[in-house]
């Protein structure tokens, strides 16, 4: 039997930190995840997971991400049922987070907007950049080695050259 979940999506809200009796934290979060397909208006929906994570996972969740941020997360889904104020019996799945990735720098999403407050990163601090022990600068950005390395121009293809 398996029971596994992973999840790319950005934070709807900031995560709910608490903290049981006993002193385990504990994180509420709901994660956002684009549908892979658009709807017939041609607009692409989204899941709303609710998710939790225990102890410092759940500290460092609360401490680093916000509204906006984008995360991944391992886990396995949990039904668990209990008596609503109502008294009638309310039955919820979620997913119990072993892991949570954090996919952006702190400060880097700020609710989607793609702004830095006060942090910056370099997404290109930890590949290894091409070298030119020639000293030589590329002529032309036609002559590259990369045929989609241009200024931003779309590519022309037609449905011939695709291998699928």
């Amino acid at each position: 039997m398996l029971n596994r979940v992973v999840l790319v999506g950005r934070l709807t809200k900031d995560p709910e930190l608490r903290y049981t009796p006993n002193g385990v934290a504990v994180a509420n979060f709901t994660v956002a995840v684009n549908r892979p397909f658009s709807n017939q208006q041609g607009n692409r929906e989204a899941d709303f997971i609710n998710c939790v994570i225990w102890r410092r996972p759940a500290e460092n969740l609360a401490n680093y991400m916000r509204k906006g941020s984008m995360v991944g997360v391992d886990g396995r889904i949990q039904t668990r049922s209990f008596e609503g104020q109502d008294g009638k019996r309310v039955f919820m799945t979620e997913v119990v987070a072993d892991s949570v990735q954090f996919l952006e720098s702190k400060g880097s999403s700020q609710g989607g907007q793609g702004s830095q407050a006060g942090h910056t990163s370099n997404p290109n601090q930890n590949q290894a950049q091409p070298s030119n022990p020639s000293g030589f600068q590329q002529q032309n950005a036609k002559e590259s080695e990369n045929p989609f390395e241009d200024n931003g121009e779309p590519v022309d293809l037609s449905d011939d050259d695709l291998p699928f």
